[in-house]
């Protein structure tokens, strides 16, 4: 029996990905709805059909971004471990990875789009309450000794890193930062800074998962 063929992709979503990839390898200011029809092959007008204006594709691409993240940061309550705290941390950083657009003009972005500012004042919001849970869970499991007045910075530490690395990234090496080869050492730079917080709340056994995690790899790769 013959495969049954595979539909086309919507043109709609065809726009979407193009966009993504153009505005990952450019940047946002320098990516335009004329330049982003003509990597498809399609005229303006077609694109302005299903996207009447660049806000509209940004916000497309964003929600695509929040769907993405509302199925991660849930797994934060079955965190108990620093190896299972590095795959949910590197999971999060790799999905901003793959919106990374969204980072490097972040600042530009929201003083422009007042739909992106609300959006990314809950995201923020869901975030703090994940690495909350990641902390609780890790403290219940005796990885880490915390005092309770000593949560909320790390907390809001660890959420700054969660929202402002990949532009850290960037300004390190503007040229080559965010070149899809680098993303193996860039998210796994993240997630070391992110667990290095809490290091010294560690028990020895949790140090030993994060040196464990780090040995692979270069020193020169995490730093």
């Amino acid at each position: 029996m013959q495969p049954l063929p595979k539909k086309p992709r919507r043109t709609a979503e065809r726009i979407l990905d193009a966009a993504l990839e153009l505005l990952n390898r450019f940047g946002e200011p320098n990516v335009s709805t004329t330049l982003i029809a003509a990597e498809l092959g399609i005229s303006p007008g077609n694109l302005y059909y299903h996207y009447p204006a660049k806000e509209a594709l940004i916000n497309a691409l964003y929600a695509r971004y929040e769907r993405a993240m509302a199925q991660q940061l849930p797994r934060a309550a079955a965190v108990d471990s620093v190896d299972a705290a590095w795959v949910f941390f590197q999971a999060l950083f790799g999905t901003a990875w793959q919106y990374r657009f969204l980072y490097r003009d972040l600042n530009d972005l929201l003083s422009r789009n007042r739909t992106l500012e609300a959006e990314f004042q809950a995201a923020l919001q869901h975030k703090t309450r994940a690495v909350e849970a990641v902390l609780e869970g890790l403290v219940r499991a005796g990885a880490l000794h915390i005092e309770p007045q000593d949560t909320p910075p790390l907390v809001q530490c660890a959420v700054v890193l969660l929202n402002h690395w990949l532009d850290h990234e960037y300004v390190r090496d503007p040229r080559r930062a965010l070149e899809p080869g680098r993303a193996d050492a860039t998210l796994a730079r993240a997630v070391y800074h992110l667990l290095s917080l809490l290091k010294p709340y560690m028990s020895e056994g949790a140090r030993l998962q994060l040196q464990a995690r780090a040995a692979p790899r270069p020193t020169a790769d995490l730093h």
